[in-house]
């Protein structure tokens, strides 16, 4: 429906400029007379039709399987990566920040080269670009932190080749993804799962952190409490 709708308003649209595009005779002329010329049409009339004209293309394309449509960037990764803990994800958003020198969200293919470079793996201009197409959703050319996440989701589900760029990343992190079954252990990812619900996983992480924060506290005001006790023995 959507695809009909635009075809639809694009060629009204082409109709309505067809007809205002002819040489009409000023009012009052005589029949003989030379048409006078119409204005020409405002550049936002045109970038409107440019704009609609993208639009219907990309619908077609997305109907017939030619393009993905696009996915949104925001994301939850604890929901779209229940078998990763809260500590490997926040572990894997760090080392992400780190080599995203460019501040903008995304590991571009020299971020990636400089990445490889320092974990004792470099790639050649062509393997680097085959490590970036074999997770590039969204067909940019770079890495955003969900498919940088899809990289360590692959290799422990088993699903990159041993030689690859990506599982040498993936090894060589500093990330202890062994941890998560880099090996190829899904049969692991599935045992964790009955045996936990994300829900439950996450309330015990969250409360985990939460119990951490109160023993620092605690530990601080111990201190604290000491120093001025301290302090006042000498100003006695």
């Amino acid at each position: 429906m959507a695809s009909e709708e635009l075809a639809s308003k694009l060629q009204r649209r082409l109709q309505w400029e067809e007809g205002d595009s002819g040489l009409q005779p000023a009012p009052g002329a005589a029949p003989d007379a030379e048409p006078q010329p119409q204005p020409p049409a405002w550049a936002p009339t045109a970038r409107a039709d440019a704009e609609l004209s993208a639009q219907l293309n990309r619908r077609l394309d997305i109907n017939e399987g030619a393009a993905r449509p696009r996915r949104c960037r925001v994301f939850h990764p604890y929901s779209e990566f229940p078998e990763f803990s809260r500590r490997l994800i926040k572990d894997l958003e760090s080392m992400f920040k780190l080599y995203d020198a460019g501040r903008d969200g995304f590991i571009d293919l020299m971020e990636l080269k400089l990445m490889m470079e320092k974990l004792g793996a470099p790639q050649t201009h062509l393997g680097l670009k085959s490590m970036i197409k074999e997770v590039d959703e969204d067909f940019d050319g770079k890495l955003s932190f969900r498919e940088f996440l899809l990289i360590f989701h692959k290799a422990a589900a088993g699903e990159l080749q041993e030689d690859s760029g990506l599982m040498a990343l993936a090894k060589l992190s500093e990330i202890d993804v062994a941890l998560e079954g880099v090996r190829g252990a899904k049969d692991f990812f599935e045992a964790k799962v009955q045996a936990l619900s994300c829900a439950s996983k996450f309330e015990a992480e969250l409360k985990a952190e939460q119990d951490e924060r109160k023993r620092e506290e605690e530990k601080r005001k111990v201190r604290q409490a000491a120093f001025q006790e301290l302090k006042a023995t000498f100003s006695a």
